[in-house]
């Protein structure tokens, strides 16, 4: 699904099941809550801390899909077309960093 698609799809459900969309504020308290969701994960399953068994069951690709959902909403209260922004920054990235990753000591 394109970015453009999945802004139509969280706009649609938005408008048929959530009501209306939290304000601006709201949103960005949400994105940060679920970042944190996927950083605890993260941090307990691959990082040195270990696991609590409450968090074994915890879906990361669920809490990554709850992530793009807000950042969506996001994008779409505040006029965003994503797609357009994500392909201008691959554009960027890919011309400013080819070279600097390849030779970067650290990655090899």
């Amino acid at each position: 699904m394109k970015l453009e698609a999945a802004q139509l799809a969280v706009d649609t459900w938005i408008k048929e099941h959530g009501v209306r969309y939290f304000n601006e504020l709201t949103n960005m308290a949400q994105l940060t809550e679920e970042v944190g969701e996927v950083a605890r994960i993260i941090a307990r399953r691959y990082g040195e801390q270990s696991e609590k068994e409450s968090d074994k069951n915890k879906d990361l690709g669920e809490e990554l899909a709850d992530v793009v959902f807000v950042v969506l909403c996001l994008a779409n209260q505040t006029g965003i077309n994503l797609q357009d922004a994500f392909d201008k920054k691959m554009d960027k990235k890919t011309k400013r960093d080819h070279d600097r990753h390849h030779n970067n000591e650290k990655l090899k």
